[in-house]
């Protein structure tokens, strides 16, 4: 086969090696993964991003490389899986914690924008506003407080004696 050919189809076998890994590694990673907590990708901390990250790098290099093989792949994926469980469980303790979570901000508090803290989030007033508006509120003026998380997400508290917005209230 000339080489435009190769570089289209390559070798077969090498394919078939490739498939076969790929494979193999995705039950081991299926299994690693449910001996593991089951953590949604909404409850994902930064360092969760790292491993999820790092897992699929790790699998997606391993099937393909020829110098690479399956149980190579597997002992990166079961390390990088062992030291995630070691730093969930070691972030209980707060010296780790402080380092591994990013602290929580307050970005409204009794109706005043911290725009220091909307700043170091990397969030503009239209990204706040926006945050507000999906949890029915027209302004910050509403708001005792409303609060960066670890993970990411915007809580927002209404005034205790301020109405509720509308759609708020849970069902009888």
């Amino acid at each position: 086969m000339d080489s435009f050919g190769d570089a289209l189809i390559g070798d077969w076998h090498r394919a078939v090696y490739a498939a076969v890994k790929a494979v193999a590694l995705f039950v081991t990673a299926a299994v690693a993964f449910r001996l593991t907590e089951r953590r949604t990708m909404a409850e994902f901390a930064p360092f969760d991003w790292v491993a999820a990250v790092a897992v699929g790098a790790l699998v997606g290099r391993t099937a393909t490389a020829t110098d690479a093989a399956w149980l190579t792949g597997a002992a990166a994926l079961v390390a990088l899986l062992a030291v995630h469980a070691a730093v969930t469980r070691l972030r209980l303790l707060p010296v780790i914690s402080r380092l591994v979570d990013p602290p929580l901000r307050v970005l409204i508090h009794d109706g005043q924008v911290n725009r220091r803290n909307l700043r170091r989030c990397g969030l503009t007033e239209a990204d706040l506003d926006a945050v507000l508006r999906q949890h029915g509120h027209a302004g910050p003026s509403g708001v005792h407080l409303a609060i960066f998380e670890a993970k990411g997400a915007v809580s927002v508290l209404p005034h205790p004696d301020a109405p509720s917005p509308p759609g708020g209230a849970l069902p009888r």
